[in-house]
């Protein structure tokens, strides 16, 4: 394979190769490399804190407990659960850091972007992360019946409030709108139907799914032309009959893995192999192993999110942040903190992540990390009151991030490299006339210096 393939495929199912890495494939056909890497992501390897001293929370009605443990001391608890939230955020970017299944982790940041959710309850966001992560390469309709089910998602959408008597929507109309269907490819009557099958969906309070039988509504409905008493399930899956369900996933997929603009041909291709089996792993399989995929159109094409800027500057120069919240920091100023999505919309993407403001941060970021810069840390928005409290200290002051890098590492893979040769690695699309003339009235000091600046160019936001 072409060196720049390998690098774009590398992109696409992770957050960029290594130079060694790099030069292992080289000599390798595109069949075995796209082979590997799905092999080394059959395996799921979940992502779990130690949550042993918060157990009380997982095993007690919240009431109960707080009448038991007394206000002051319950609160403590919660607290620390929700801290334990931002843990699994700081875990969750370590994970894609250093993957070992790079595309089982890169499908699993996609799915949290198709199936918003957000909570606060750190033993139900952990099990439906790993649910997304479970389901990643797997099988669609397994998959969105498990989202369907998972505590987190009940409480964000409201369907614990959906019952027979009072039938509650939102579920049922993100659940077409957003995560299957699209807008305007279902009508109200169907909405209204659909949440009368979902009705009396609940769980427990250590987020298993049960199904409160007093409150489901065992009538017959009418939903995309059927009568029958389905239940949710029986929903999702005349949901699924729907070509328009493949076709909207697979348009999210091809915006998101190959090009934000959408080839309809492509789309019409991929979507005709997906609807057949609703497979994953082989509608990706197909993806990166056509022709197309490689064409020149789509290298470069994407706009990186800042976890992806994040990380991939991780992969090239190893970043330890000392202080954790300043991680949090930089993911709400560039707008994507894991776990604390906007809306159940989701984070827009593309074009949506770059305005004067962010692409000035974001060019900053490389000489933030790596290179001691200033920073300012002024408050950009609210995430949470304790994040909120420990900032506004700090407010309008300058400071440096509290990072580790670990140059001999970067030495080490990279050091070697003639100047050309680190660029071809650092930058995937084509260089811009005015910043290829910048580059090359820089003086060449060191690759240190020169992997810095060539991160802060314009180029290096896209991938």
């Amino acid at each position: 394979m072409k060196q720049q393939h390998i690098q774009h495929l590398y992109w696409r199912v992770g957050f960029g190769i290594s130079i060694s890495e790099l030069e292992n494939l080289k000599s390798d056909s595109k069949s075995n490399i796209i082979t590997s890497i799905f092999s080394k992501s059959k395996d799921v390897n979940l992502l779990q804190l130690d949550l042993s001293e918060l157990n009380p929370i997982k095993s007690t009605n919240p009431k109960v407990l707080m009448t038991e443990m007394g206000e002051a001391t319950f609160q403590k608890l919660i607290q620390k659960g929700q801290q334990k939230v931002k843990d699994l955020n700081h875990a969750w970017i370590d994970r894609l850091s250093e993957p070992t299944s790079i595309l089982r982790e890169k499908m699993t940041l996609f799915w949290a972007n198709t199936f918003v959710c957000r909570d606060n309850n750190i033993f139900h966001i952990q099990h439906y992360n790993n649910t997304l992560r479970k389901h990643a390469l797997g099988d669609f309709r397994n998959f969105v019946k498990a989202i369907a089910k998972e505590a987190s998602m009940s409480k964000y959408l409201n369907n614990r409030q959906n019952v027979k008597e009072s039938p509650n929507e939102n579920f049922a109309r993100e659940l077409m709108e957003l995560f299957t269907l699209g807008v305007g490819n279902y009508t109200e009557k169907d909405i209204k139907e659909s949440a009368r099958a979902f009705s009396g969906w609940s769980f427990k309070n250590n987020g298993d799914f049960f199904l409160r039988k007093q409150k489901h509504d065992y009538e017959e409905k009418t939903f995309f032309g059927k009568t029958g008493h389905f239940n949710g399930d029986d929903i999702i899956d005349i949901i699924l009959e729907q070509k328009q369900c493949a076709k909207f996933i697979c348009a999210k997929v091809y915006k998101y893995f190959v090009n934000p603009n959408v080839d309809q041909d492509r789309l019409e291709e991929i979507t005709t192999l997906f609807y057949k089996e609703y497979n994953i792993e082989k509608l990706m399989q197909h993806i990166f192993t056509s022709d197309w995929f490689y064409n020149e159109e789509n290298i470069g094409a994407k706009i990186k999110s800042p976890i992806e800027l994040l990380v991939g500057i991780h992969r090239v120069v190893p970043v330890t942040f000392n202080k954790k919240k300043q991680l949090h920091y930089l993911q709400k100023m560039m707008g994507q903190v894991l776990l604390y999505p906007d809306n159940v919309s989701g984070w827009k993407g593309d074009k949506n992540w770059i305005d004067s403001n962010t692409l000035m941060f974001r060019m900053k970021l490389p000489s933030l990390l790596l290179n001691n810069a200033i920073i300012n840390l002024e408050e950009k928005g609210a995430f949470e009151d304790s994040f909120e409290a420990y900032y506004k200290k700090e407010k309008n002051r300058n400071k440096f991030l509290n990072v580790t890098q670990k140059w001999a590492q970067f030495e080490k893979e990279y050091g070697h490299l003639k100047p050309d040769e680190l660029r071809k690695i650092i930058i995937i699309p084509k260089i811009d006339k005015d910043t290829k003339d910048l580059i090359s009235n820089l003086k060449v000091k060191s690759n240190k210096d020169y992997c810095i600046q060539l991160m802060s160019i314009p180029e290096y936001q896209l991938c």
